[in-house]
């Protein structure tokens, strides 16, 4: 038995610009925080200079910004005013 499947040369349906959005809204702070939150792990993970560099600067121009909060703003200060030394990740 074999099943059909008709074709039509007809008009088809065409999905509109607006509506292949995304459902889900993120606003450029929330991306910010994301995005630095990210930086912030990778930081607190690797605990080297580069990451400890990328990790200000992606403040530093967020706050310039204004996608920043003042509190997040100061947590990311806080965590650096910490010194960090690189860890010794070495397996057994």
């Amino acid at each position: 038995m074999q099943a059909q499947h008709p074709s039509s040369s007809g008009n088809k349906a065409i999905t509109q610009p607006e509506q292949r959005r995304s459902t889900i809204s993120t606003s450029r702070p929330m991306l910010t925080v994301a995005v630095i939150g990210a930086a912030l792990i990778g930081y607190l993970v690797q605990k080297t200079p580069e990451a400890r560099e990328h990790l200000e600067s992606l403040a530093d121009m967020a706050q310039a910004l204004g996608d920043l909060s003042d509190r997040d703003a100061a947590v990311v200060a806080q965590l650096l005013a910490k010194p960090s030394e690189p860890q010794d990740v070495s397996l057994c």
